[in-house]
């Protein structure tokens, strides 16, 4: 006996409607049946539990089958199955009503794809890739009677009573002209990895071939069991994943394993991990790896993977966590987080901002923790740690908070301090005669070495600052740490970086100077360099090549994006050209005559150029042969 009826609704033909606007990617209808028959699975074992379904369960996978001379795909399970009555109510009212209101309210708009999830549409998802839909279903009750549902993408249906042996439900799907893509197998098999890798149910797709100990013990001749093909299924998934397992029944060994799994391409291994497990105020699990990030700040997003109940998400999932947490690699777990819905709903959404919350202390309080329990291995992990943190804390004013307290700096020796450590022991020398607090720091150990060797003379500490958030880092550090400043080593004259109340005499007259002034000026570029004297120790170099904080600081942030400098246009390369005004060198310039003054100058600034890498090309081939020819 076949029943017929039609759906009704004021939207004719709703069907084409579904299709263009359901989701912006049509392969998402796999991910939906999938669901719907692992949610049925599920359902059947809770009732088994509680006594309302009897008997054996038996094999509870779900099976997705291609038929590809029938044009068919289908999605079978072993569930709860339907009774005529549940086809009523769950796909010709509930799940049409929702449709033909989806396709009332966001019609043309967009963004409409991604809100589908409110409307209980993921059964018709389906129509967006087939021409007509089968559903061949028996429900687990007593008695009941297998039915057939019917529909070629109009309102009308038709449903007739069946011969089914399982218990459970089939979608057959006839593959429309336009979507035969979806009969392939590494199509389908590509979709299954991506959002069903982790369903709580096996998932069956095809079979394979592997070898296995010959069960009649037949021996080859080297006196090895003989190997035999055996054909088995090809089961998809994990059905349990690591993160829904307790973090203490877990070994480092099946914590890295999982990595593996997730990025069979990745070179290097992870440093360490956080398993994330909370079910009070919301529920969310996950593992989440720390990559080494060393001075790379190759902000790797798309590498975090979001998950609702096993269900893959997506992978962008900057409005699920801090910006600087996407640096991250691994998973995310929250039922609390809808399957289909917009980013400005995401970013609205209470519990998503509980979310990220969490997650951001809960990282915060690992990294506490590791600094406590051994800081020599947080030590040894910095290096690949610190751009990581830099970020976090230039970007998160809570992150910022807990991680100034294990934040370390290294200096020129390779020792490490945190912030407070390190402002108490320079404090008795690098304090200027204002009180300041002067931190020096450098880019590069070996760039600024003449500079860093100077600083240490004078008993001065120079910090390594080489990550490339150090510029924005540095002016963070500045606006966040009492009376203290920073400045690059080469940023100017050590006596002008910190100034003391000690005056140092010139042996030069302001006549001289003037005298030596116009002949530098002649030997550099007078738009790229100023010249000026300072009174510098004998020992110090004759002349010194500095580049100012304010400037230097300003081009690194415009060069990286931020600080909001656009505005001002570019800013020039402007650098300082100091001579020591104590250098017997320089003083012996006003000896010479003519030429001879002109070539002592350009050599002594050559050198200056030299020491800072600036001197290339021909100028520098010119500057080899005149320093042959003096010697």
């Amino acid at each position: 006996m076949a029943t017929k009826g039609t759906v009704n609704v004021q939207t004719e033909n709703i069907f084409p409607l579904i299709k263009k606007f359901l989701y912006s990617d049509h392969e998402i209808f796999l991910r939906e049946l999938v669901s719907n028959a692992i949610d049925a699975t599920s359902k059947l074992k809770v009732l088994s539990t509680s006594g309302e379904a009897k008997g054996n369960l038996g094999d509870l996978k779900v099976e997705v089958l291609l038929d590809k001379e029938a044009g068919t795909l289908t999605v079978k399970d072993r569930g709860i199955g339907m009774t005529e009555e549940e086809i009523e109510k769950y796909i010709n009212q509930i799940a049409f009503s929702g449709a033909e209101e989806f396709v009332q309210k966001y019609e043309g708009k967009e963004g409409a794809e991604q809100i589908i999830g409110h409307f209980g549409l993921g059964f018709y998802s389906a129509f967006m890739v087939a021409k007509k839909v089968q559903i061949k279903t028996l429900s687990f009750k007593e008695g009941a009677q297998a039915v057939q549902w019917e529909s070629d993408g109009t309102p009308e249906y038709e449903i007739t009573e069946i011969e089914k042996e399982d218990r459970g439900t089939e979608i057959v799907l006839h593959i429309a002209d336009d979507s035969t893509e979806f009969l392939e197998d590494a199509r389908v098999k590509g979709i299954l990895d991506k959002y069903c890798k982790f369903l709580p149910i096996e998932i069956k797709f095809g079979t394979q071939t592997i070898k296995q100990d010959d069960p009649s013990g037949e021996k080859d001749e080297e006196g090895n069991v003989k190997k035999v093909d055996v054909v088995v299924d090809n089961i998809i998934n994990n059905p349990n994943p690591i993160w829904t397992k307790a973090p203490a029944d877990l070994s480092d060994e099946e914590y890295m394993a999982f990595y593996r799994e997730l990025y069979p391409m990745s070179m290097e291994s992870p440093m360490f991990h956080i398993h994330l497990n909370v079910d009070y105020p919301f529920n969310l699990t996950g593992v989440l790896y720390f990559p080494k990030l060393k001075e790379n700040i190759e902000i790797q997003k798309n590498k975090i993977q979001l998950y609702s109940n096993q269900v893959f998400i997506t992978d962008s999932v900057e409005e699920i966590v801090p910006e600087f947490l996407t640096l991250l690699h691994g998973v995310i777990d929250s039922p609390d987080i809808p399957l289909n819905v917009s980013r400005s709903y995401l970013q609205a959404d209470g519990n998503v901002k509980k979310i990220a919350s969490h997650i951001t202390k809960k990282v915060a309080d690992k990294l506490k923790g590791m600094f406590n329990n051994d800081r020599k291995d947080f030590e040894s992990k910095w290096d690949n740690l610190k751009v990581f943190v830099e970020y976090g804390m230039l970007t998160d004013e809570k992150f910022y908070d807990k991680a100034s307290k294990f934040a370390l700096v290294k200096n020129s020796k390779d020792e490490y301090f945190t912030l407070e450590e390190y402002q108490e022991k320079i404090k008795p020398i690098q304090t200027d005669k204002d009180d300041k607090l002067v931190i020096l720091y450098a880019n590069s150990k070996d760039a600024h070495d003449q500079f860093i060797t100077a600083a240490e003379e004078r008993g001065y500490d120079v910090l390594i600052l080489d990550s490339p958030l150090t510029p924005h880092y540095v002016s963070q550090l500045e606006s966040k740490l009492e009376n203290v400043s920073f400045a690059r080593v080469d940023a100017d004259t050590l006596d002008n970086l910190i100034k003391k109340d000690v005056e140092i005499p010139s042996k030069l007259s302001e006549e001289e100077k003037e005298e030596l002034k116009p002949i530098f000026e002649e030997v550099v570029n007078k738009e790229k360099f100023t010249v000026q004297f300072e009174n510098m120790s004998e020992t110090d170099s004759p002349i010194v090549i500095t580049q100012p904080e304010f400037m230097r600081r300003m081009q690194e942030q415009q060069r990286m994006g931020g600080g909001g400098m656009n505005m001002f246009g570019s800013f020039p390369e402007m650098f300082n050209l100091t001579v020591n005004a104590n250098h017997p060198t320089v003083e012996s310039i006003l000896k010479k005559e003519g030429d001879d003054r002109k070539k002592v100058a350009k050599q002594l600034t050559d050198l200056a150029m030299l020491s800072q890498g600036m001197l290339k090309g021909s100028e520098l081939t010119t500057f080899i042969k005149r320093s042959i020819e003096l010697i």
